[in-house]
């Protein structure tokens, strides 16, 4: 597994990338730096771990949202006949939870997230 250093709301990260990922990698990180540069750019919030968590909720709930419309409304859980979902699906809790994890890591120098 090789290393890439990348930067992240102004501050450099060393990240573990596996060989071929570097591409998806970047494209995470840019995602991340940029869901995070608008919180801290909209002023209401400055502390780097919140800022983190805000991020990594809103990318994941766009996700799942993004993933729950790409499914036939019979097929999402809980969905009624106005084709609507009470619960999340299975594999998402377990993502965002991963996601939360990965960023704890890469910010372990400012302290842990939740």
């Amino acid at each position: 597994m090789k290393q890439l250093e990348v930067q992240i709301m102004g501050q450099s990260y060393l990240l573990g990338c596996p060989e071929g990922g570097d591409a998806k990698l970047l494209e995470a990180v840019d995602r991340v730096d940029a869901a995070m540069c608008k919180i801290r750019d909209a002023g209401k919030v400055k502390a780097r771990d919140r800022i983190a968590v805000l991020a990594a909720l809103n990318l994941a709930f766009d996700l799942t949202d993004r993933s729950d419309s790409a499914k036939p409304a019979s097929t999402l859980p809980g969905a009624t006949s106005e084709g609507t979902a009470d619960a999340p699906a299975p594999g998402n809790a377990q993502l965002l939870g991963s996601l939360l994890e990965r960023l704890d890591q890469a910010l372990a120098d400012d302290g842990r997230l939740i």
